[in-house]
């Protein structure tokens, strides 16, 4: 039986397609922590033209922009209320915020959340789960990008090469995937005023030559303003209403005011915050002792172990918690959770 001739086309295209990466070889980094993909993109990109159904490389490729939008706020709202504790307002803003974005279809700049906590309370978590909604690999697609300050921007003589560095990361990345993924850990411990190089990607521009960032998304952690965070949490606890009633109004502006402040912050005197380019201050509250039962509980049964209530109170109760006289909150979150874990069970 004779193939017709574009089905051979398609057939040969896909081949190339999946031949690819050892025809080309390594590829240039693009950016410190998933390879570049100029180089690549474009060869796919021209090859592509070979095959008349993108559904059918996308099956055996990652593509950029691959799930539908709805499916992406439905899978982030899913997994916020499923693994994430103690935060009601991180997840409803994160939600607002993402599900709002990607269901504009004439959004005016990129969506920029900035993080704020303190360790432990879920930041990273966080991210996380927004790259998983976006992308099947999560934080290992090509199309999310990580960068942390204390390891891609360790020397404070060498700022101005990162600045140049960062924005052709950036350029090069966005060029490729327009829906691209950027989460700037350590914020606190950013050299002053780099990060301040980026602030073109995120403004109101419709091209920079000739290329459009509004549809990117970037993510900022960071423990500056954790006080200030602590400071409403307290007041609320000590005035006897429950943290569930608090609002984003109560906080938003006192930690925007306090990050731009903080002298040991990459956001001092930053231009993102003072143009008003961070379009979410989302506050991290520290978590309580219930909070941290549900941290072990979850991560137990991740494992596939039974609970055992004893040891579930016994790693709760062996957790520091603060101000010294009430201790009320957790000063690790659950970060050693999972350490303690290993303790208690052979695992």
């Amino acid at each position: 039986m004779k193939l017709r001739r574009g089905a051979l086309r398609e057939a040969l295209g896909l081949a190339l397609l999946l031949l690819l990466p050892p025809l080309l070889g390594p590829a240039s980094a693009v950016e410190p922590i998933s390879l570049g993909l100029a180089i690549a993109g474009a060869a796919a990109s021209a090859l592509t033209g070979f095959i008349s159904y993108p559904r059918l490389y996308c099956y055996f490729r990652e593509c950029c922009l691959q799930r539908h939008d709805r499916r992406v706020a439905a899978a982030l709202e899913e997994n916020l209320d499923k693994r994430l504790f103690g935060q009601h307002l991180v997840s409803k803003v994160v939600v607002k915020a993402v599900k709002g974005f990607l269901n504009n279809s004439n959004v005016k700049k990129p969506l920029a959340l900035s993080l704020h906590g303190w360790t432990g309370t879920g930041k990273n978590f966080v991210s996380k789960i927004v790259a998983e909604s976006i992308y099947k690999r999560g934080l290992q697609s090509k199309y999310v990008h990580q960068f942390v300050a204390t390891l891609h921007f360790p020397h404070a003589h060498n700022i101005n090469h990162y600045k140049d560095q960062l924005q052709s990361w950036i350029r090069g990345n966005v060029s490729i995937c327009p829906r691209s993924l950027f989460i700037f850990d350590e914020m606190d411990k950013m050299h002053a005023g780099l990060i301040d190089s980026i602030k073109p990607f995120l403004d109101y521009y419709e091209f920079l030559d000739g290329v459009s960032y509004r549809q990117a998304i970037f993510i900022f952690l960071s423990n500056a303003g954790a006080e200030k965070i602590t400071e409403v949490a307290l007041d609320f606890w000590r005035n006897g209403k429950r943290r569930e009633d608090i609002q984003l109004q109560d906080m938003q502006n006192a930690l925007s005011v306090s990050v731009f402040n903080n002298k040991n912050s990459g956001f001092w005197h930053s231009t993102l915050i003072d143009r008003n380019l961070i379009d979410y201050f989302v506050p991290f509250l520290p978590l309580e002792y219930k909070h941290v039962k549900m941290c072990v509980r979850v991560e137990i049964e991740s494992r596939g172990y039974a609970v055992d209530e004893d040891i579930l109170t016994r790693i709760a109760d062996e957790m520091t918690y603060f101000p010294r006289e009430e201790r009320i909150y957790s000063d690790k979150g659950c970060k050693t959770v999972d350490a303690k874990l290993d303790y208690y069970y052979d695992f």
